[in-house]
């Protein structure tokens, strides 16, 4: 097994344990050890670091694997590494007196609906620094090929010692005042292990040089500010904005539901990075009828994958819920338009890496632009008089219509379109069996129910897209799979 390959089956796994202890935490330690309140300003002052993470950072993670095999000389990536890791301190002082000098403003600001937010306004910039760095390094490591400890750190390690630190809370070793700088505690380690460990894989010798090529570093860097600061905005943006309308109680809320949603997109991540590459070689070499059969596989096969997620998860949300405090069972309408929002996302199939791979590809920053001005728009004429149901309704209407908008660019720009009548089935099925199994409760223990019901529809969606031979490749992986185990069908 090649070190590419090997290291992405290990991260893959890594990513499913860290989500694992992930959904222990969001939908049972967190609502019952740490309570509505003090969840909601922990997960208020997490999304606000992350949405100003990318200027700390200023893009130097995503620069640093672009850029470094670049350079030819050891001289030269020497150089270069000590001005990704430098650079940022420079971007870091002047950010810092613009925060120092409109603190107080800046604090009245955000705090005039929840007042509890003001005591720990000053660990947001803490934790964005530790974040951006931890990316830093954690991309100085993965140009050297040593990409799985740094993952580790980031899905399994930070969410362990969350577990770890609300035990101490139910044990009463810490405070729920406490627990709150036991979290950006947290992050400052993990950006401590992973910057000591980069340097254990390559010693630093730091100088002050300025590279040859910091004109298209410069662009490149710049380009990736923007559309980090996108991404982070639209992932945790709509928290913010329910921060400035809503009890902060309401944000604990939210995020159980949305982290229940954000489920449905986890089979892209691994089919997008094996994608990305074959769709750039299509590309390059002008391969257009092979790329639309690209195009369509992935959007069904990501389709069949992620509707068996969401259908999953829509049929047992009544159950799923009952495990959590009651005060949080107004969130499963939301649960159902993020989820619809993902699964939208989900059919485009390889959509982003077609556009990343053309002259055009700074359009996917131009309309995440307008997606996040749509948000944010949306969220103010929502929430006030709809509260959480409102934010994802707005969640909902702007990332289907930048779906939609991706979508309509890629088929006009590069008559290129993912969508056959398999996709019609497949929506008809999944729709289909969602009403069969929603209303069916078994009268057991709810995590018994759950596990039942799975299975059983785990059992028809499977036998019925065989038959139907929705995806035909993932009908050769079963075939192959029951050859394997000696079973004929």
């Amino acid at each position: 097994m090649g070190i590419v390959l090997n290291q992405s089956f290990k991260n893959t796994i890594i990513t499913y344990i860290g989500f694992g202890i992930g959904a222990i935490n969001t939908l049972y330690l967190y609502p019952v050890f740490l309570g509505a309140t003090y969840y909601a300003l922990t997960n208020y002052i997490l999304s606000a670091a992350n949405v100003i993470m990318p200027l700390f950072a200023i893009g130097m993670q995503n620069t640093l694997v672009k850029f470094y095999s670049q350079y030819k000389t050891e001289k030269e990536r020497e150089e270069f590494l000590s001005f990704t890791a430098l650079f940022p301190v420079l971007m870091c002082i002047p950010l810092g007196i613009i925060g120092i000098f409109f603190f107080d403003d800046i604090t009245a600001f955000v705090s005039k609906e929840n007042p509890v937010v003001k005591e720990f306004m000053y660990l947001i910039p803490f934790i964005g620094i530790c974040m951006a760095y931890f990316e830093i390094f954690y991309a100085w490591a993965r140009v050297h090929m040593h990409s799985v400890f740094g993952n580790f750190i980031k899905e399994v390690g930070l969410r362990l010692f969350s577990t770890l630190a609300l035990i101490g809370l139910y044990l009463k070793w810490i405070t729920l005042v406490q627990f709150v700088y036991v979290t950006a505690v947290i992050y400052f380690l993990a950006f401590l292990i992973t910057m000591f460990y980069a340097f254990y894989i390559k010693k630093p010798k730091f100088q002050i040089n300025i590279p040859a090529n910091v004109k298209s570093v410069m662009e490149y860097t710049f380009f990736i500010i923007l559309s980090g600061s996108v991404a982070n905005l639209l992932l945790d943006g709509d928290k913010l904005m329910l921060n400035q309308y809503m009890k902060i109680e309401n944000i604990a809320y939210y995020s159980v539901a949305t982290y229940i949603a954000l489920v449905i997109s986890v089979p892209s991540r691994a089919m997008h990075q094996i994608v990305y590459p074959i769709t750039a070689k299509l590309m390059h070499d002008n391969k257009h009828d092979e790329l639309n059969d690209l195009y369509k596989k992935t959007s069904i096969n990501l389709q069949m994958v992620g509707g068996f997620v969401m259908l999953c998860i829509f049929v047992n949300i009544r159950q799923l819920y009952e495990l959590v405090p009651k005060e949080y069972s107004g969130g499963i309408a939301v649960v159902f338009m993020i989820g619809l929002s993902k699964y939208f996302d989900l059919i485009l199939g390889n959509n982003n890496a077609i556009i990343f791979n053309t002259k055009y590809y700074r359009m996917v920053l131009y309309l995440g632009l307008l997606l996040v001005f749509l948000t944010i728009v949306l969220n103010m004429i929502f929430i006030p008089d709809f509260g959480i149901f409102g934010s994802a309704f707005a969640t909902l209407l702007s990332i289907t219509l930048y779906s939609l908008a991706k979508l309509l660019f890629v088929v006009k720009k590069l008559h290129l379109y993912p969508f056959t009548k398999e996709t019609v089935y497949s929506a008809l099925l999944t729709f289909a069996l969602f009403l069969v199994f929603y209303f069916w409760e078994f009268p057991f223990y709810q995590l018994i129910s759950i596990a039942l019901k799975s299975i059983l529809v785990t059992i028809v969606y499977v036998y019925l897209n065989y038959k139907f031979n929705i995806s035909p490749d993932i009908n050769k992986v079963i075939d192959s799979l029951f050859k394997k185990i000696g079973i004929k069908i």
